[in-house]
């Protein structure tokens, strides 16, 4: 029900509509995990497709990954399968400018923290601070949907 509720509010990010519906099932979305976790990575993802004000991801992370805040991108993610912390807010330690409206670093100071599981979604606003935090031999895969231009 919850993926339902979230493809329906993809349908008002867009503004050019596109009458090709993209479907990925639950299977579809296995094996993309399966085919990530085989690369081994701290971080591995596909980007599935791009439309007009909005693109799509699947994402698996095996390690705790770095601090970030994307500028003009706001980011929901709904966890396919694991847990992991996320942290929220507060100020990037050490950051650094990846690419234009980018900005990655070590850690995160003063963010609250939120554990997600199975089944949470997630959105994050343009400009929020937030980081991942992964258990050792715990990984952690997301849907993710980036909302441009915010």
């Amino acid at each position: 029900m919850r993926r339902i509720a979230i493809l329906l509010g993809i349908a008002g990010l867009t503004l050019a509509a596109d009458q090709k519906v993209d479907i990925y099932s639950a299977n579809d979305l296995a094996d993309m995990t399966h085919k990530l976790a085989q690369k081994r990575a701290p971080f591995a993802a596909v980007e599935l497709k791009r439309y007009g004000n909005h693109y799509t991801m699947l994402a698996h992370r095996e390690a705790t990954g770095s601090a970030e805040v994307h500028e003009h991108e706001a980011d929901i993610f709904v966890i396919e399968g694991g847990e992991a912390t996320i942290v929220t807010g507060g100020n990037v330690m050490n950051p650094r400018t990846e690419k234009a409206g980018e900005i990655r670093g070590s850690s995160i100071e003063g963010g609250e923290r939120h554990l997600l599981r199975t089944g949470d979604i997630i959105h994050i606003p343009a400009g929020v601070p937030h980081q991942l935090l992964i258990e050792t031999a715990k990984p952690f895969t997301y849907f993710v949907i980036k909302a441009t231009g915010q």
